[in-house]
């Protein structure tokens, strides 16, 4: 796209870019979009003709993900949100529409609690809102294989924590999500140096998005049939949140953004134009969910 630009930054001594499709004449705060683990700046480029009529999108390579460099064993939480400050301060934007998606959404959250007054809508999906024992055990026998130089055997075990196994339970395009899934992974742990790194730390890090938020309007979603973190247990974040809705789209799992990759735009364009979200056919539930 000719309005489009790429810009390096550097943050706590790790260089990073990011990508910025301009719209000179928004509708609403410009959109930036944080996804999931190794989703890189242009995972999101099916968002560029929803939004960018509406507002400008900006989407990230973090430390860890595209052509950043990888967080060091010392960095966390803390640095990620410096780097998308940094990023608002290069744009000289004063608050963005802020979308976090799986492990980003733990980033989006964070960077919220820490700099409400940067973010004039919040909405959040798939949410590692709470990792079981059992997760964390099956992680821990793929780690084992992948330290085996076992990388087939630790995409098997892998793939049963991030998608939904209960063939009852009906998702949209499960076989070819899955096929893509396991493509995706197998070519991270395989080709990338620090992809493995990457995907342990957002398996077993202490992301605890948990302590509340206030000021900020905020919706959480999720599939209905997300594993990684049941619906339940993202409701009950999300009622942390102050005057927050939730809701859980239908056929779905935790890979609800390629399965039903036009309801999630669908959600992005209506939350942050401030349109009904409870008209929307693809619901299974839409609810306040806020204190």
């Amino acid at each position: 796209m000719s309005n489009e630009a790429v810009h390096a930054l550097r943050v706590d001594g790790l260089s990073y870019s990011y990508r910025l499709v301009r719209q000179p004449a928004p509708r609403t705060e410009p959109v930036l979009v944080l996804g999931g683990a190794l989703q890189d700046k242009y995972g999101w480029q099916h968002l560029d003709e929803p939004v960018s009529p509406l507002a400008s999108l900006i989407t990230i390579d973090l430390p860890g993900s595209g052509n950043a460099d990888p967080l060091r064993p010392d960095q966390g939480l803390a640095t990620m949100c410096r780097a998308v400050e940094h990023v608002l301060d290069d744009l000289g934007v004063a608050r963005v529409n802020l979308f976090g998606y799986s492990f980003g959404s733990a980033i989006a959250f964070a960077f919220a609690q820490r700099r409400p007054h940067r973010i004039a809508r919040l909405l959040l999906g798939g949410v590692p809102a709470h990792i079981t024992h059992a997760q964390l055990s099956l992680w821990r026998q793929a780690a084992a294989r992948m330290a085996a130089g076992e990388p087939e055997e630790f995409v098997d075990l892998a793939l049963k924590l991030w998608l939904c196994q209960d063939e009852s339970r009906f998702v949209r395009h499960r076989k070819l999500v899955h096929r893509y899934v396991k493509r995706l992974i197998m070519h991270a742990v395989t080709h990338i140096p620090h992809g493995f790194t990457v995907l342990d730390r957002s398996a077993t890090e202490e992301l605890n998005p948990s302590g509340g938020l206030t000021g900020v309007p905020a919706l959480v979603f999720c599939g209905e049939h997300d594993t990684v973190s049941s619906p339940e247990k993202q409701r009950e974040f999300a009622a942390t949140i102050e005057d927050s809705h939730f809701l859980t789209i239908a056929e779905s799992d935790h890979w609800v953004a390629l399965e039903r990759a036009q309801a999630v735009v669908d959600l992005v364009v209506r939350f942050f134009t401030d349109q009904p979200l409870d008209t929307a056919d693809y619901l299974v539930t839409c609810e306040p969910a806020g204190l």
